[in-house]
């Protein structure tokens, strides 16, 4: 029964690595697609190092000629050794030229491949939906495209350079060496299986650790990530101390992770060259009883011997350079993992152009859920007219961001249709789509850019004036120009920091007019500000709807009396719909609790 349990263990233990071997040379495979589009360059990177490296190969053949020829030769002359150190010096001067050239062109084409990958991980980011980021945190996506590509870039860049050259002298150390001595060659050729056998086995060890060892640094960037942008609550709660404990135990395991690898390869590079080196021993006893019996002259064991470190050396240097590879796959086998996500959101492949709407929308039957257990919208269905001001009231949890995040299709319905002047928007083009829908969200996002800029950022084509004219009808020129040091050019700092949160809303604002959508959405966007900055806000905000169909979260119904209609939502369903005075008429109704509930709390505070 133990040997049973004991082959059965084996063989799952060989189906493993079978796996991660058939894995990694995958993710090599589509590694090397990256270098394709530079492969001429890479025909030269590899023809200098072809000639450099046998250049390289000469050394040896020297040697042998000035034991033979000029230390114990017969015809030993001084311009025998003038013409060989001559001859060498050449040579050595040409192997120069063509190393240069080698190195220069692995690095142009490994630093090519590199920014590639760096743009399509970052491509194929842009193109995720929402739901990717909802579930990934945002240090571990900042890891991979970090991180991971820098793991590569040695790999494909100084590695590549050193595997190529070491692999080419090998090659041609040991051709010679079977031209010297074949008997000599054989000696050295008993432990090359052994050796290869224990590259491989901890070659695989090395690649999980060095997957591990990426894992946790992704973790211990979100740490930074996390306590960096929520910098204002740490400092608030006085919770450096907290977060410093955090980073440290993130780092701790980070370390833990980098020691592990760091074991595996530090009894490999020994290992190896003990065997290596091991057989250099066996070489020089056995050609020193050749060099005694007279099959072999001194020049000629003295140039074996050279040999045999040629083919020592790159053996050794083949089992760091073979780890380092392992670690540089474990990266990749991240990135392509990333690579190979889906967008849940993707275009149907007949979709059409969205042309100039109306603004007409229309939910029919539509439900949501984020999972199987997770029902967030239930049977919805309202239309809005182009122009009309629809407020979306209801207790936290109600689903009313959900309900506007799916009219730009940042989620898609589970079953039901959202339409746009009678368009499917599943059968448009998201850019089409996205480009007529503008949001003003409760927290602003600015880029860490000029105030121009992000203005700007609405329409990329758009000119000085029209940028001015945003920002006057969203009532902030006035204090870009008179409370900001630098006006328009002022860094905003990351996310805005440098401003107040209603210069934030009002420059987010001007954005939105500047992008003249025909659909807005407005999600609470005066929520935290105080009366001075909310009532400036909201001047901008009635210009920007102006002519167009609004879709208003309420934060505070006051501002919300004049919306065309109201729809009231708990629990994912729309309890009640109407205007403000059709609503309060009914005493029973949710609209008119959420109501006297908040009168009486502003009553309270006043």
């Amino acid at each position: 029964m133990f040997r049973r349990s004991g082959r059965r263990q084996i063989a799952k233990l060989d189906e493993n690595a079978g796996k991660l071997n058939r894995e990694g040379l995958a993710a090599f495979g589509r590694l090397l697609q990256y270098i394709r589009p530079y492969q001429k360059w890479m025909g030269v990177a590899i023809f200098a190092l072809l000639v450099s490296t046998g250049l390289n190969l000469i050394l040896p053949l020297v040697i042998q000629n000035l034991v033979d020829v000029v230390f114990v030769g017969e015809n030993a002359s001084v311009s025998r050794l003038n013409w060989l150190a001559g001859g060498l010096f050449i040579v050595f001067a040409v192997q120069a030229v063509f190393s240069f050239v080698n190195r220069l062109t692995i690095a142009y084409v490994g630093e090519n491949a590199v920014a590639d990958i760096r743009v399509a991980v970052f491509s194929h980011l842009q193109r995720l939906s929402l739901t990717f980021y909802a579930d990934h945190r945002t240090g571990e996506v900042v890891s991979r495209i970090t991180n991971d590509v820098t793991q590569l870039q040695a790999a494909i860049t100084d590695n590549i350079v050193a595997l190529l050259r070491q692999v080419v002298l090998l090659i041609g150390a040991s051709i010679l060496l079977f031209y010297l001595n074949w008997q000599l060659t054989l000696v050295i050729l008993v432990g090359i299986p052994l050796m290869s056998l224990t590259i491989v086995a901890l070659g695989r060890r090395i690649r999980r650790a060095a997957k591990a060892v990426q894992d946790k640094l992704a973790e211990s960037a979100n740490v930074v990530e996390e306590a960096t942008s929520g910098i204002r609550i740490v400092k608030s709660f006085a919770r450096e101390p907290y977060e410093i404990g955090r980073f440290r135990a993130a780092t701790m395991a980070v370390y833990d992770a980098a020691m592990e690898r760091a074991k595996i390869s530090a009894i490999l590079a020994p290992i190896i060259g003990f065997m290596a080196f091991g057989s250099i021993v066996a070489t020089l006893w056995f050609g020193s009883l050749q060099v005694l019996n007279g099959n072999l002259t001194p020049g000629g064991l003295v140039a074996y011997l050279v040999y045999t470190m040629m083919v020592a050396t790159p053996v050794s240097s083949l089992a760091g350079l073979y780890s380092q590879f392992q670690s540089a796959i474990g990266a990749t086998e991240r990135l392509f993992e990333l690579l190979d996500t889906n967008p849940s959101i993707e275009e149907s492949p007949n979709a059409i152009t969205l042309p100039a709407v109306m603004g007409n929308v229309a939910f029919e039957q539509v439900n949501f859920r984020y999972n199987e257990n997770v029902h967030v919208m239930e049977e919805v269905s309202f239309s809005a007219e182009s122009g009309q001001v629809i407020a979306l009231v209801g207790p936290s949890g109600a689903g009313k961001t959900t309900l506007v995040n799916l009219i730009p299709r940042f989620y898609d319905v589970t079953s039901g249709v959202i339409t746009i002047d009678g368009n499917d928007i599943r059968n448009v083009t998201l850019n089409s789509l996205r480009q007529q829908i503008g949001i003003v969200p409760q927290e602003t996002t600015l880029f860490s850019d000029t105030v121009y800029n992000n203005i700007l950022y609405g329409k990329l084509d758009a000119t000085a004036q029209e940028v001015e004219a945003a920002a006057q009808a969203a009532n902030a020129h006035d204090f870009i120009l008179s409370d900001l040091p630098d006006g328009y050019a002022t860094l905003v700092g990351e996310r805005g920091v440098k401003l107040s949160g209603g210069q934030r809303q009002r420059v987010a604002i001007a954005r939105a007019i500047l992008k003249d959508p025909r659909i807005l959405i407005l999600d609470e966007a005066t929520s935290s500000l105080d009366s001075e900055s909310e009532r400036l806000v909201q001047d901008a905000l009635e210009r920007l709807m102006q002519g167009r169909t609004s879709f208003v979260i309420a934060h505070r119904l006051s501002t919300i009396i004049n919306a065309d209609r109201i729809l009231v939502l708990d629990k994912g369903r729309i309890l009640e719909q109407g205007t403000h005075n059709e609503l309060l008429s009914n005493p029973d109704g949710l609209y008119t609790r959420l109501h006297a509930m908040q009168f009486n709390w502003e009553l309270g505070r006043a």
